[in-house]
């Protein structure tokens, strides 16, 4: 593992300046003399933005292929052409690779310098949230790719090969991470708030107390298949006596920075995927959703379908993922785009609103459904219904439709969770439904823990019963961690499952 890296990174104060222009350039390095003069105000904004770039992002893209959200045109066949063949190879490459693993790391020691820097000046709320979102991360690597250094990765040259710690016990020391940050952030002073230096919450302690369990407890039902009862049961107990609770109606974790409409400054999954300064972007013009999630919209009669993609002549079409065929039935003309406010009269449409919209790093809705389920489970109060429903309309306002809606679509018997003769792949149903191409990671994790939906495989998967399980641990680490990652044993995609897995 490196650790001399690049990372996104405020080169002045961002809130010194008249504009948000200097706050969206940030390409220094963390490790060059500049980083000792820079304030914790000016370093936070820049490490959560670039948690939520590589969240929107890398993994979000990664995921919408592989959570059966996103496939591609006839005249795109060649493109996303590792990730429909589950290469881990090409996947882990250094050249043309994925380079998660490196984001992630390159974050995380970012966040680590916010911590010291924070410890050493007094200032609770920012180590707070520099731990909570270190845990994010841990919890993201360990869902990618299971035993991942931890407790020797953020030490500097002290550690030049850290050593890798199980998965299971990555997990446990990130959850321990996240009860220090909400500790810190409870115990701090008013006057040490980040305010807008924090552009998630904006300096609101409630809130991330919330976000800080939200996660928790996200982190506890990745675990529902694995037998560790006993320790749920523990982590849930101390959610209780914290006493903030969960991300509910209307709290959502999203990052608003200030995106200006020029290149490079736009918000990232609007500026890959739809529109850039060019105009339509490759992506737009190449992806498209699935015929299967179009086909479950369509069979729940979901008003979402409408918000969220444009119809070909009447009806709404899609593509089967990895298909490797030129057929014309699945060309970029025979196939529903994802729809924008182009092609929605100058309206915010279902994924695709403006080009300042905010970024989304947890929704109140994926909160909802995360509670639904705890709720089912009993490991939470509350009526898994309740939860369930608030989901669906939380989804429905994040997606452009109508409240107006939602006691119809809900009265369904297909919908109802009281008419489901299984009650938790109803919610797991729904909530795939409602991560679509958001937090397409959550779906796909999901799916890798419960086994549903019934994602159609690729056509181009290696073999007929091959599910990608797993990232391949990169190149890069490899090259300089080879003892480590060595000791590992198989890493192959469809092969290692993660260690929640079962």
């Amino acid at each position: 593992m490196k650790t001399s890296i690049k990372i996104f990174i405020l080169a002045t104060g961002l809130f010194g300046l008249s504009s948000c222009e200097k706050f969206l350039d940030v390409n220094d390095n963390p490790n060059a003399p500049i980083n000792e003069n820079l304030l914790l105000s000016a370093k936070l904004p820049a490490a959560l933005i670039s948690t939520v770039n590589q969240e929107t992002g890398q993994m979000n893209q990664l995921a919408a292929l592989w959570a059966g959200y996103w496939g591609t045109t006839s005249e795109a066949t060649n493109q996303f052409f590792k990730e429909k063949t589950y290469n881990g190879v090409a996947i882990r490459g250094t050249r043309d690779g994925i380079q998660i693993w490196e984001g992630s790391y390159n974050t995380l020691l970012y966040y680590q310098l916010i911590k010291e820097q924070a410890q050493k000046e007094g200032a609770l709320f920012y180590s707070g949230i520099a731990k909570i979102m270190q845990a994010w991360h841990f919890l993201h690597l360990v869902d990618l790719y299971n035993n991942v250094p931890f407790e020797e990765a953020l030490l500097g040259t002290q550690f030049l090969t850290p050593k890798y710690e199980n998965g299971k016990t990555v997990y446990e020391k990130s959850l321990q991470l996240i009860t220090e940050g909400v500790n810190d952030i409870k115990s701090a002073s008013s006057l040490d708030a980040p305010g807008k230096a924090d552009v998630i919450f904006e300096g609101n302690r409630q809130l991330w107390a919330k976000f800080g369990n939200t996660l928790k407890l996200r982190a506890l039902l990745r675990q529902s298949e694995t037998g560790n009862d006993a320790y749920i049961s523990a982590e849930i107990a101390r959610i209780n006596q914290e006493g903030s609770g969960f991300l509910g109606l209307g709290e959502n974790a999203y990052a608003k920075p200030g995106y200006l409409n020029s290149k490079d400054k736009m918000n990232p999954f609007w500026e890959v995927n739809y529109r850039n300064a060019g105009g339509q972007t490759t992506n737009h013009i190449s992806l498209r959703p699935t015929a299967y999630i179009i086909d479950q919209y369509t069979t729940l009669k979901d008003p979402r379908l409408a918000t969220l993609y444009t119809s070909v002549n009447g009806t709404y079409k899609g593509v089967l993922f990895g298909n490797p065929n030129v057929d014309a039935q699945y060309s970029a003309a025979n196939t529903s785009a994802f729809k924008g406010p182009v092609e929605n009269g100058g309206k915010a449409s279902g994924l695709f609103k403006s080009f300042d919209q905010p970024s989304v790093l947890l929704a109140s809705f994926e909160s909802l459904f995360i509670q639904a389920e705890a709720a089912l489970r009993g490991w939470i109060p509350g009526v898994p219904k309740t939860f369930y429903e608030q989901g669906i309309a939380e989804s429905f306002k994040y997606m452009e439709v109508a409240a107006s809606n939602f006691a119809a679509y809900n009265q369904q018997s297909s919908v109802s969770l009281d008419a489901a003769p299984d009650k938790l792949k109803r919610i797991i149903e729904q909530k795939w439904l409602a991560l679509n191409s958001i937090s397409s990671l959550e779906a796909w994790s999901d799916y890798r823990r419960l086994g549903f939906p019934e994602i159609p495989n690729s056509l181009l998967a290696p073999s007929v019963t091959a599910r990608p399980l797993r990232l391949m641990y990169p190149e890069s680490e490899r090259q300089t961690n080879a003892q480590q990652t060595g000791l590992q044993g198989n890493d192959e995609v469809t092969e290692s499952k993660i260690w929640w897995d079962k």
